[in-house]
């Protein structure tokens, strides 16, 4: 039990699930999924592939977001009807700031018989809830990793410490690297016992895009000079006046990935995603923006993986 990738469910991220379940299996990776589409299919795959490896995933049963934020009673009646009590598939209670304690409460003692996971998304009341917890296996997972205070009253639990690394912008306004997080090497020292982020996408949901001006290519690396911090760099178009070729802006940012990648000692680590990405660069190949994505999270996992000695 260590890293906690945190999806939302698109499909770009359920494709980087499937191919990258031998991998989250190896590393002992739990991801946690918010189904935000109505449809079930993609997700029940998905959670196949990962039991299929020996992974465990958990899964928010009643998500904030899309298609199940005002009533998540089929997604949780769905996942008891094809998984069961199957322990691959952990069930996972989303606690809000507009959620009351008696609300929690009631939620929790649903699955009071089985391990679940808690995760605490700007609850008020930690306090409260911990004096009400069942005595059973549960998971915290708090998403304001610097929020010490509220984690004190779960002391002895199973902790987990999220915290967003990824600074959204206009694809124009990146600069060429940011700082992600230093978790991954600190969440023990903040008193977790695992740890996890928003990947390369961020704690940001929405439904649907508009025409992109520019392209941006996010891959992230440890920098064993700097402690072994986390930075993540933004590869970005030079042509951003108009939305017109996204082929076009997709080649320019793709040029400077391949030729921070290829420099002697480049800290960004030789993943699969960045082979797909020299690949797509000598066939001249747009993907779409979708599939750029879905190798930037590939990558970002692998990176990780390759971190904790378990590619």
């Amino acid at each position: 039990m260590m890293y906690y990738p945190f999806f939302r469910g698109k499909q770009f991220e359920f494709l980087a699930i499937r191919e990258l379940a031998p991998v989250i299996a190896r590393a002992g990776f739990t991801p946690i999924i918010e189904p935000v589409h109505e449809s079930f299919t993609t997700l029940n795959r998905t959670l196949d592939e990962l039991i299929l490896h020996g992974a465990t995933s958990t899964v928010i049963v009643n998500p904030r977001h899309g298609a199940y934020k005002d009533d998540g009673e089929d997604l949780a009646a769905e996942l008891r009807d094809v998984f069961g009590d199957n322990d691959a598939v952990i069930p996972a209670l989303l606690l809000t700031p507009t959620m009351s304690l008696e609300r929690a409460r009631a939620l929790i003692t649903q699955y009071e018989e089985r391990p679940f996971t808690v995760i605490h998304a700007g609850f008020s009341d930690g306090k409260g809830l911990a004096e009400h917890l069942p005595d059973t296996d549960i998971t915290h997972v708090f998403l304001d990793a610097q929020n010490t205070l509220y984690r004190r009253p779960f002391r002895g639990g199973r902790r987990v410490l999220i915290s967003d690394g990824f600074i959204r912008k206009k694809n124009a306004d990146y600069d060429e690297v940011d700082r992600f997080s230093d978790l991954h090497v600190t969440y023990s020292e903040l008193g977790g016992d695992g740890y996890g982020d928003f990947l390369t996408v961020g704690d940001f949901f929405a439904q649907g895009g508009g025409p992109a001006y520019a392209v941006a290519i996010h891959l992230t690396y440890i920098d064993p000079s700097q402690d072994d911090q986390m930075f993540v760099a933004h590869f970005k178009s030079d042509s951003n006046d108009t939305p017109l070729d996204p082929a076009g802006k997709f080649s320019q940012a793709l040029n400077k990935l391949v030729a921070k990648v290829d420099e002697p000692n480049s800290p960004v680590a030789n993943t699969s995603a960045v082979r797909e990405f020299q690949e797509l660069h000598e066939r001249g190949h747009f993907p779409g923006l979708g599939y750029v994505k879905k190798l930037s999270i590939k990558h970002h996992i692998e990176t990780l993986a390759g971190f904790h000695g378990r590619v």
